[in-house]
């Protein structure tokens, strides 16, 4: 089962409760809920965790773990699925999200070269910042919603199937037991 796995790479509850850079946050890291793998907990993580993968600013992990001691989603599961955004996959991210607001706002999607230099780059990004930002929020939004329903519909099905398994096994055992010849 995921949560098995899930289970075996998230970090001790009481280490971090206890830990002394982490000791600040008080009642807020208590909630139970940041560290139980539940239907509810996780699919919210998933929520927040790939809502934050969209946004176009650095430190996405600690607006992930506000986020999520805030909503009392799993924090370890929100804050690892923000590295969905990674240097690997934030250039083509941003564009799409970037090409997602101009079609949002109507603006013209031909954007004037840029030469690689700092100032070039400054005086681009007061020309691609509100594109970007709503593609950002627009795609995050929509791919976060879409992790939260894709996680209850396996939970589900996942729970459906434990139950049907445990039921046969069951009726299995009880034929066994009522086939079973009397001395």
């Amino acid at each position: 089962m995921p949560r098995k796995l899930l289970k075996k790479y998230m970090p001790d509850p009481h280490w971090v409760r206890n830990h002394q850079h982490l000791r600040w946050m008080g009642r807020y890291i208590q909630n139970p809920n940041l560290w139980h793998l539940s239907h509810r907990s996780v699919s919210l993580a998933f929520l927040v965790g790939i809502f934050c993968a969209f946004l176009p600013m650095p430190f996405q992990m600690v607006v992930a773990a506000v986020i999520a001691v805030l909503v009392g989603s799993n924090l370890p599961v929100s804050i690892g699925l923000v590295w969905i955004s990674n240097p690997i996959t934030m250039p083509a991210m941003l564009y799409f999200c970037y090409r997602i607001g101009l079609l949002i706002l109507g603006s013209d999607p031909e954007a004037p070269r840029m030469a690689w230099t700092l100032d070039s780059i400054y005086d681009n990004f007061k020309l691609i910042w509100q594109p970007l930002l709503l593609g950002s929020v627009l795609c995050g939004i929509i791919a976060g919603i879409m992790g939260f329903i894709t996680v209850r519909i396996v939970w589900l099905i996942h729970v459906r199937r434990s139950w049907i398994k445990r039921g046969k096994a069951r009726a299995q055992r009880r034929n066994q037991t009522d086939n079973k010849p009397s001395d």
